[in-house]
């Protein structure tokens, strides 16, 4: 296994003057099928590299999204590991907590750029029940971890015995299938914590996250992304300058199938970081980013909020905006600011988020991170330039600027695309939207197809 600059001491080596910040000037892509039509990764690769000098070689990545039809139901837990004894115990430790129905290396090649890997495996798995599920506080896999797994915290060849259980579990009512999520939640962060020499990467079902150090496309070569084939692919090329590049550092960040590619500064992170490790997630890698996934999985999956009420606690009015409002929005978004202060992300941030029913962009709401939009048929993409788009397909419906804080909403299985006005980045699309407009029928189809709403 070849050496590789990575996990130990991660707070000094990814956080040296102690301030939690991260700046960078990345690129993002996003590209999905409304349909559910699986496409290979290639068209995500070959956009990426058009972008490649927003990113510096420190780090790229993918999230890739139906890809494990055979293991469609169990969760695809992708994880990498610096040494032998690492991997034993983790092994071990998921052995002990998980019925595995199958594991394997990651498949990889060769590519230009790519140094020294760590090793990589998946493994399909599904939590073994517990007769004590949706019966203790969410909150409590911190401590539950904490007194589990201090054993394996010095002993990398820890057997199971060494890392008991760390069960998140949610509120007596919770549902079987959210405390299986709240249980392999746990685990995943007692592996990213409490075992060293190892990191997962991603814990979702038919869906994984591929990352590294190195310009994305090389990433893409490097993990053979093109052999595969999703309905739904995003992509980041990383500009780093404040952290160093590892492997875990790279985006896409991930929680259960939620996944996050970001491009800006999260200026609040010490707020949202303080506020999300009191829900019983564990902070652990010095990014904002990371703050960012968790908190879409904790109002998104845990609170139920539906996306666009998401985005306006990520990117809320600003409180003049709300005084101009009717009595009805101003009561709502007032409610939303009051109840979730410690989630609005201030700074400059775009960010492209995913799971297996939908991807969203949102750009901050002072937009001062590029985003664009385009529809086709039933695509689609989201970029932080047009090239990359008419690159990869050159007959557009439409193309548009999201403006700061209006999410842009897909989701599988629906025509509907939530989206705000915008701005249209050519006036063609205006022309062609008079010239559709003046076709009563095909008007009436257009707007069932890409409704035009509130983000």
């Amino acid at each position: 296994m070849g050496r590789w600059t990575g996990m130990r001491n991660l707070d000094t080596f990814s956080n040296p003057y102690g301030d939690g910040k991260v700046i960078d000037s990345c690129g993002l892509f996003g590209m999905m099928s409304l349909e559910g039509r699986t496409f290979s990764g290639s068209d995500a690769i070959r956009a990426m590299a058009n972008m490649h000098d927003r990113g510096n070689g420190l780090g790229g990545g993918f999230a890739a999204y139906g890809i494990y039809p055979d293991f469609a139901d169990h969760y695809a837990l992708h994880v990498m590991f610096d040494s032998a004894a690492g991997r034993d115990a983790t092994e071990a430790f998921i052995d002990g907590t998980c019925d595995v129905a199958h594991d394997e290396a990651i498949p990889t090649r060769p590519a230009a750029g790519i140094g020294p890997s760590p090793e990589l495996r998946r493994y399909f798995i599904t939590p073994k029940n517990d007769p004590c599920d949706g019966c203790r506080d969410p909150r409590g896999v911190v401590a539950v971890a904490d007194a589990a797994a201090n054993n394996a915290a010095a002993d990398a060849t820890a057997t199971t015995a060494s890392v008991a259980d760390p069960v998140v579990e949610g509120t007596c009512n919770a549902r079987t299938r959210d405390e299986a999520d709240e249980r392999i939640i746990g685990i995943v962060m007692t592996i990213n914590t409490k075992i060293p020499d190892v990191f997962a990467l991603s814990c979702g079902k038919n869906m994984g996250v591929f990352k590294g150090v190195g310009y994305p496309e090389d990433i893409g070569r490097f993990f053979r992304l093109d052999e595969y084939q999703g309905y739904l692919w995003t992509a980041h090329g990383r500009f780093p300058t404040n952290t160093q590049g590892w492997w875990g550092g790279a985006h896409p960040f991930s929680i259960l199938d939620w996944t996050v590619v970001h491009n800006g500064e999260i200026s609040s992170y010490g707020t949202s970081r303080a506020f999300l490790e009191t829900q019983g997630y564990c902070c652990s890698l010095h990014t904002d980013t990371e703050v960012l996934a968790y908190a879409v999985d904790l109002l998104a999956r845990r609170h139920r909020l539906p996306m666009w009420a998401v985005a306006k606690v990520l990117a809320p009015p600003f409180w003049s905006s709300i005084d101009r409002m009717d009595e009805a929005k101003r009561r709502l978004f007032t409610a939303l600011r009051v109840t979730y202060p410690d989630l609005l992300m201030n700074g400059p941030f775009t960010v492209i988020i995913a799971n297996r029913h939908m991807m969203v962009g949102l750009r901050d709401r002072v937009e001062l991170r590029p985003l664009v939009a385009a529809t086709s048929g039933d695509m689609l993409y989201l970029s932080s330039e047009e090239a990359p788009i008419r690159l990869i397909n050159p007959h557009l419906d439409r193309v548009w600027i999201p403006r700061g804080g209006e999410a842009v909403v897909g989701r599988v299985g629906t025509v509907d695309v939530m989206a705000g006005q915008g701005r249209a980045t050519q006036p063609e699309h205006r022309v062609a939207a008079e010239a559709r407009s003046a076709q009563p029928g095909r008007d009436r189809q257009q707007r069932r197809e890409w409704r035009v709403g509130a983000g």
